[in-house]
């Protein structure tokens, strides 16, 4: 699913979440490195993730960042978005962004209207 993203929100998250991992494809393959995204206005900014992900995403842009939760059993961060490559460096453009656990994880009852486990929009109210 994806929900829009508040830009100012998502700054926030990214601070409080540290290091995320960026999962790129280009074929059956699923390559996974350790990033520090940096806001630029409507935008994240990668430095230097490496070869094999700017040639996946020269040939795949569709992208995804995930963060794992603070502490056991809260939220992870999902970001879902499109990259492209300049020079050494990639330019996401978020799509979607959501605070997921799994159902079990939640402290209170889950939405019946959900996706059937915890998932919020990234807001600064429900931040971690």
């Amino acid at each position: 699913m994806s929900i829009p993203v508040a830009l100012p929100d998502l700054a926030e998250a990214l601070e409080r979440f540290g290091s995320g991992f960026l999962l790129t494809t280009a074929g059956e393959r699923i390559k996974v490195v350790v990033v520090d995204p940096v806001v630029e206005g409507s935008s994240l900014r990668i430095s230097d993730p490496g070869g094999g992900t700017r040639a996946n995403l020269s040939a795949n842009p569709q992208l995804t960042l995930t963060y794992a939760p603070l502490t056991p059993r809260d939220f992870a961060l999902i970001i879902d978005g499109t990259g492209r490559v300049e020079g050494s460096d990639v330019v996401v453009t978020p799509t979607g962004a959501v605070l997921h656990r799994p159902a079990s994880h939640a402290s209170e009852p889950v939405s019946d209207g959900g996706c059937g486990q915890d998932c919020r929009p990234v807001t600064s109210s429900d931040l971690p």
